[in-house]
């Protein structure tokens, strides 16, 4: 097994936990509850981590590479073609009527 994710908090390491679990690689949380002790350890040895089998260790890498880095990345608001309705970008229908959000122009 090797470390292929740790963070000051549970949350990330749980999200990049369930990243690697719908790309079906199995991975192991360790330290998820260290946080009590800090200051009888070093405190970055209290972080919680995210073990992968070491043949999935570059492909975990890679998939929490990529999450890491589209976080934040936003799409851009959109106009329903339907009712004119002004909505945001994360969303791929609107909320008003339902109408799917266009195709971007090629």
């Amino acid at each position: 097994m090797k470390r292929v994710y740790t963070a000051e908090h549970l949350v990330p390491v749980m999200h990049m936990s369930n990243v690697l679990a719908a790309e079906g690689i199995r991975c192991e949380l360790r330290n998820e509850r260290l946080g009590g002790v800090v200051g009888e350890i070093p405190f970055l040895e209290t972080w919680p981590e995210l073990w992968v089998a070491e043949l999935d260790f570059e492909r975990a890498r890679e998939l929490i590479e990529l999450e890491l880095h589209s976080q934040g990345v936003e799409e851009p608001a959109w106009t329903c073609p339907g009712c004119r309705e002004q909505v945001e970008g994360q969303f791929s229908e609107c909320w008003n009527c339902g109408h799917a959000r266009p195709e971007p122009p090629r």
